[in-house]
């Protein structure tokens, strides 16, 4: 099964209203020689929004497939993408930030589910409670505006709501948004975070396209057995040994792909064409 006969001159849907297609398009439609399009009035805002007014319905997989599903259902075509970021401290290394981006191609016709992934510390994101003007724009700078969006939000106090502006890309606006948030505010203060929609943040658009070359990777590598697309790693088993005393390491010893159609199984040894783990590496050697 040759993977391009599989998607060649198939129309495409990608579930976006934030322009992500200017990340996804260029690599996967000469690759794959698809057309993407993205659908009219597809609120992606109904799954999930960064200021937190709606909360993610489900997982960051299961989201980006929920958005696939729903773009597929309102277009009747049977060829979906749909990708679904995420934001948070970087599991070793203190105070800083990680980005996490999904993209997900779902194929009704073929039955393939094959998921894009990048895992990066390369994000603006951020936050911090101001109560000047300078303090906001020494926070824009920092963050990289007006290439990169703000956002501005503060407890109303004559109405005792949150009131929220997005997309803040002028300088002007950012003044009229600060003024208007510290006078309205009931502790003079107000909060300002980066805005991730992709729209808005093009280091975060640069992840995306990260993500969808590492889809387009996925889909090139067939099954052996089927040669089904999406052939790869479900799981690695660490144990790498030391070259010193030859105990188990926690570095990765082999990988495990699997075929998600025939469930054929495949084991790579030595992933990284390391035979043995450094000293430094090792619990024992250097506990």
């Amino acid at each position: 099964m040759n993977y391009q006969k599989l998607f060649s001159d198939r129309l495409c849907i990608l579930a976006t209203m934030h322009h992500k297609e200017k990340a996804i398009a260029p690599i996967l439609e000469p690759a794959l020689g698809i057309k993407v399009i993205v659908p009219e009035n597809f609120n992606t805002d109904a799954f999930g929004t960064f200021t937190r007014e709606i909360k993610r319905p489900d997982t960051q997989i299961a989201t980006a497939k929920l958005k696939a599903e729903q773009a597929l259902e309102l277009t009747g075509e049977s060829l979906a993408i749909a990708s679904e970021g995420s934001f948070a401290p970087h599991p070793l290394v203190p105070y800083i930030y990680t980005n996490r981006e999904i993209v997900i191609l779902l194929d009704k016709i073929n039955k393939i589910e094959i998921i894009g992934e990048e895992f990066s510390g390369d994000t603006n994101f951020n936050h911090q409670i101001i109560a000047t003007l300078d303090e906001a724009e020494n926070f824009a700078q920092k963050i990289g505006f007006p290439e990169h969006g703000l956002v501005i939000w503060w407890e109303n106090s004559a109405t005792k709501s949150r009131e929220i502006i997005k997309g803040i890309t002028q300088i002007t606006d950012l003044e009229a948004a600060i003024n208007l948030a510290l006078n309205q505010s009931s502790n003079s203060k107000a909060n300002i975070e980066t805005d991730m929609r992709a729209i808005y943040n093009p280091t975060r658009m640069k992840n995306i396209a990260k993500a969808t070359h590492n889809l387009l990777n996925k889909i090139r590598s067939c099954c052996p057995n089927c040669h089904t697309p999406g052939f790869a790693i479900t799981e690695r088993i660490p144990g790498l040994p030391c070259e010193l005393c030859h105990m188990p390491t926690t570095l990765t010893h082999r990988e495990i792909y699997q075929c998600q159609k025939c469930h054929f199984r495949q084991e790579k040894l030595f992933p990284y064409g390391q035979e043995f783990a450094d000293p430094s590496q090792c619990m024992y050697c250097n506990p």
